[in-house]
């Protein structure tokens, strides 16, 4: 396991997640706004790669060929998304749409491809669990950070009309759903598919002192953001977008530390919770 290795998927899933969701952001917020998203990540996916780069690659049993390909989309998105970030506002909308269409194409390619290499020498199930584990992670965490910051440009814009950031709201509602359903086949597949002679369970390690890990990650990934979510709903409903963003500040940390976790269960326990 290497710590190289749990912070370049993080930081990738962030960065490449962040870009996934502004997609689906109003224009009314502003030049500045997508700017902003856009510039913070193209630093944590450069940020991902030089510890893609500087580490070692991920997994033990890895295959060449699809790493290097989720290696390389990964920089196509990324060069997709600085070049979108320096002419943002100064170029025509059909060019933009391009750019942003390149960022989310390489983003998922390396995201896929990420999730293929790590579980080269995996039965087809867990592979698809892999992948999908993958891509709702990134949807989770960009969800979150994009909400957070939609709530705060509000300070910025405050004529900017609420239902944007209900809208916001309610798709990191949907991939906190779809997270929770990804993780809980996971782990029934894990235990279901377990056979001796193959080391440990995965439900002798969640009962045992090391699971304490898969706990938090349940208690502060999934239960907390779950919660908050729902609250930040019910308060943007209300039109006040100040207790929201508070309330979504939190839900972000709770995402965070969730999804750090689930990276070192990845690598820990070859398990895609």
């Amino acid at each position: 396991m290497s710590l190289s290795t749990i912070l370049f998927l993080f930081l990738a899933h962030l960065g490449v997640g962040i870009v996934f969701t502004l997609v689906f952001v109003s224009r009314e917020a502003g030049v500045k706004f997508f700017r902003f998203n856009a510039g913070l990540a193209a630093i944590l996916i450069a940020i991902a790669l030089a510890f893609r780069f500087g580490g070692s690659r991920p997994g033990a049993a890895t295959s060449a060929n699809v790493f290097d390909l989720g290696a390389l989309a990964l920089v196509c998105g990324e060069s997709a998304l600085v070049i979108y970030w320096a002419t943002v506002g100064r170029m025509l909308a059909r060019i933009r749409s391009m750019l942003v269409t390149l960022a989310v194409g390489g983003g998922l390619i390396a995201t896929v491809a990420q999730a293929l290499t790590l579980t080269a020498d995996r039965e087809l199930s867990m592979r698809a669990l892999t992948v999908a584990s993958f891509l709702t992670s990134a949807a989770l965490l960009g969800g979150a950070c994009t909400a957070m910051i939609l709530g705060h440009w509000y300070l910025i814009l405050p004529s900017m009309q609420v239902r944007h950031l209900q809208s916001i709201v309610k798709l990191h509602i949907g991939s906190m759903i779809v997270r929770v359903l990804v993780v809980a086949a996971a782990v029934y597949a894990a235990i279901a598919t377990w056979q001796p002679g193959l080391g440990p369970s995965f439900s002798r390690y969640i009962t045992s002192a090391a699971g304490i890990f898969f706990w938090q990650r349940v208690l502060f990934g999934l239960a907390g953001p779950a919660v908050l979510s729902y609250l930040t709903w019910e308060t943007a409903k209300i039109r006040s977008t100040q207790s929201a963003t508070g309330i979504l500040y939190v839900d972000f940390f709770t995402v965070l530390v969730g999804e750090v976790l689930a990276k070192y269960l990845l690598l820990a326990t070859r398990v895609p919770v």
